[in-house]
């Protein structure tokens, strides 16, 4: 067999594997914790049932937080708006610290988000990516958000300022406002702390990968510090490459008192290559079925030239008011510069095959018929104010979330202009990967094709209401304003002929959302929920509006929940379990009805319902674990799209959609043999799923395992990962037309000092 074709291997570590990880830490808290009683907390009640008005301010030094540099388990969050406890968020939150980043060498959001269930990737036109969670879309409809406020979507994130990765699960514009149907994703950066300390790291590793990271935090003053990280990744991956370096820095002052500021900045500056995938093949000439072809994920068929090219420059400032210790109000303003330069290759047969006649000399053209160039900028300016205190209302204490935030988003797109010259791509074969072949980009001329400003206003409510001891009930409403103008000028082809009208569009949406729950916590280790959440999306949250869409109300989705948060061994470990069901209840089609329809028609409907659960924390000193499960036997399409009366290829009713996997999740866990030496192990598995409208395309089910054993001596550490060790064959991303695999067998040393 040629070292070009790989059989996809079985599956060596099956999904039963997964299972048997989450069984065993099962295991470990059913035989070693005590019950939850309600006994332990009568404390708590008390303090609960007063509301905390009483100045002057106590500080809460900063060198006491819990950075998540030490834990997997993580107690509390900032993605509902305000500082609060995990358990008193009656909706699914799975948090991914610091501490696990580093543990398994997590270097994007990408890599991290692989760490939490419900997760799967899409790739798109042009070979940018989409994420899903539950089945619906999350990064395409800007559900991606850095410190509680949106963050763009289309530029590549990196994981060297974050201090941990948070995901909301369910419907939540009444706390972010658009989008949100699956949930969101929010990334909370390093702050300063008081306390003078740091960290660099060099890691190496397979496809001459060499990543440098610094964390210095420089405590300056009683109530002040000033914390600067900083990353440099190279690599050569096989044919592809990796070329990023960022920068954060943040000063705080005013630590802890009745009013603190925070001043920060960040530049993440990408020159990566850019691997476009992979087509789908015909199984054979009597089965259409299209799985992925047998070919080594090292192997790299895209140009050299090829390139995805991206920098962020951001700067934040921002203010706490305490009125006391329970009550503040946070006003934040951020500006932020966003560019994106990515030219690509689409990798397609020249020639019908299929995978009993795929060889060595079976021939791929590069472009798949024309240039795949994504070149757009972006300026945002974001202003929010969030207050969050606790009162002592008609004998209830009431704990209030407000607030307001504002934006502003430009966005410009770009093409190549007919006036550029020709340069088609040299084809290549299945036998010559990585072959070196180019073009010269920067001869291809550009420009601009569209433009979007969009202009929304926020507001919203939430009261927490303690009923009695255990009791508390949650009531929240939203309301938006969205006003997006959509932008084409006249374009011509080389003819000279006209290929786009100038035209301008535009609507304004006005929605309210809405968020209620019932909480019930006998104990301080023991929260129980229900909920119900609403969300909706703009026919604009792409930044463009087609003649269509910009006719068309939002769509609408809601998610109703029922799940626990229960603690063990003296809180050291956190559990979360959760049934949910989501439903988008009026999405877009086309009117099928109507000759020459001028908007769409909100007719379609979609769910997803099933059961998640997660683990995190520690089961003795020694043995820390996390994990996070996701089971969706139901999603179906309610009400699908048609065209002439003939239901759109994955759009039948009761089909089940595309990039929604039965099962997915990750276990993870880590062991500390003595003061010197760590061993760890984990599995990320993923059942069988399809593209999106593509239900007889098949990726199949997968599990990869990995491994980490880390020596520490003082303030030094050398620790060793092994990615994917079983070398499992796989579609990470998939599309309609492509797919990208996954990360081969690679190995990853990492040297790191503290001081």
């Amino acid at each position: 067999m040629s070292r070009n074709l790989k059989r996809p291997a079985s599956a060596l570590l099956p999904l039963g594997a997964l299972a048997a990880g989450f069984g065993l830490a099962s295991a470990a808290l059913a035989q070693t914790s005590t019950a939850p009683a309600a006994a332990e907390t009568k404390a708590e009640t008390k303090n609960d049932a007063k509301a905390e008005t009483a100045l002057p301010i106590v500080r809460a030094r900063a060198s006491a937080e819990r950075a998540g540099k030490e834990d997997y388990q993580a107690v509390d969050t900032r993605i509902g708006k305000g500082k609060q406890e995990l358990r008193d968020i009656p909706q699914s939150v799975t948090v991914v610290t610091e501490k696990l980043i580093n543990d398994r060498n997590l270097d994007t959001m990408k890599e991290a988000l692989k760490n939490t269930a419900g997760i799967s990737f899409m790739a798109a036109e042009g070979g940018e990516e989409d994420i899903r969670l539950r089945g619906f879309s999350l990064q395409a409809t800007g559900d991606i958000f850095s410190d509680g406020m949106r963050d763009p979507a289309f530029y590549e994130r990196d994981t060297f300022n974050y201090d941990r990765m948070e995901v909301l699960r369910g419907s939540a514009s009444m706390l972010f406002g658009r989008g949100s149907t699956g949930g969101a994703v929010n990334q909370v950066s390093k702050q300063p702390l008081l306390v003078t300390q740091g960290e660099v790291a060099a890691t190496l590793g397979s496809g001459n990968y060499l990543r440098l990271t610094a964390d210095a935090n420089i405590r300056t003053g009683d109530e002040s510090a000033l914390r600067v990280n900083a990353m440099v990744t190279d690599a050569k991956n096989y044919g592809n490459k990796i070329d990023k370096k960022g920068v954060a820095a943040a000063y705080r002052f005013g630590i802890g008192n009745v009013d603190e500021v925070l001043i920060s900045a960040y530049y993440l500056d990408n020159n990566n290559g850019i691997n476009y995938g992979l087509p789908w093949i015909a199984k054979s000439k009597t089965d259409p079925t299209r799985v992925m072809l047998p070919i080594d994920a090292r192997n790299y068929y895209g140009a050299a030239s090829d390139y995805n090219a991206g920098s962020l420059t951001q700067g934040t400032l921002s203010h706490t008011h305490r009125f006391s210790s329970s009550n503040e109000i946070k006003t934040t303003l951020r500006l932020a510069t966003i560019d994106r330069d990515q030219r690509a290759s689409a990798i397609r047969f020249t020639a019908p095959v299929t995978a009993e006649t795929l060889n060595d000399q079976t021939v791929l053209a590069r472009s798949g018929g024309g240039v795949h160039a994504k070149i757009q900028n972006m300026d945002t300016a974001y202003l929010q104010s969030d207050y969050s205190g606790k009162h002592q209302w008609f004998g209830f204490t009431h704990s209030i979330q407000a607030g307001v935030d504002l934006a502003r988003e430009k966005f410009n797109n770009f093409g190549i202009s007919p006036q550029s010259p020709v340069m088609p791509k040299p084809t290549t074969t299945i036998g010559t990967p990585n072959d070196g072949a180019w073009v010269d980009e920067s001869r291809r001329v550009t420009r601009l094709t569209s433009n979007f400003d969009a202009k929304s206003v926020g507001i919203y409510a939430q009261d927490l209401l303690q009923l009695s001891p255990h009791w508390k009930l949650l009531g929240g409403l939203r309301w938006d304003r969205f006003d997006g103008t959509y932008w084409q000028p006249e374009l011509r082809n080389a003819a000279d002929k006209v290929t786009q009208i100038e035209a301008t569009r535009a609507r304004v949406d006005s929605l309210w959302s809405k968020r209620a729950g019932l909480l019930y916590q006998p104990s301080a280790t023991q929260s129980y929920h229900l909920s119900y959440s609403t969300s909706f999306n703009t026919s604009g949250d792409t930044y463009r509006f087609d003649p269509l869409g910009s006719n068309t109300p939002p769509e609408g989705s809601r998610n109703t929940e029922l799940g626990a948060k229960l603690d063990f061994f003296d809180g050291r470990m956190s559990t979360r379990f959760a049934l949910f069901y989501t439903d988008k209840y009026n999405e877009r089609n086309r009117d099928e009805l109507t000759v020459d329809p001028t908007n769409y028609v909100l007719s379609g409907a979609r769910h997803a319902a099933g059961l998640e659960f997660d683990i995190s924390g520690r089961i003795t000193p020694q043995w820390e674990v996390y994990g996070s499960y996701a089971f969706i036997p139901d999603a179906k399409v309610d009400k699908g799209s048609a065209v002439n009366g003939v239901s759109l290829q994955g759009e039948a009713v009761g089909s089940r959609p595309g990039l929604t996997p039965r099962h997915s999740g990750t276990i993870w866990t880590t062991y500390k043999l003595n003061e010197a030496w760590r061993v760890g192990g984990g599995l990320n598995a993923r059942s069988s799923d399809s593209p999106q409208l593509s239900p007889t395309i098949v990726a199949p089910s997968f599990v990869t395992a990995d491994l980490m054993a880390e020596y520490t001596n003082g303030n030094l550490s050398l620790k060793f990962n092994a990615t994917n060790i079983t070398d499992e064959l796989y579609a990470d991303v998939l599309y309609r037309g492509h797919y990208v695999p996954g990360k081969p067998r690679t190995y990853q040393l990492t040297f790191a000092h503290k001081f």
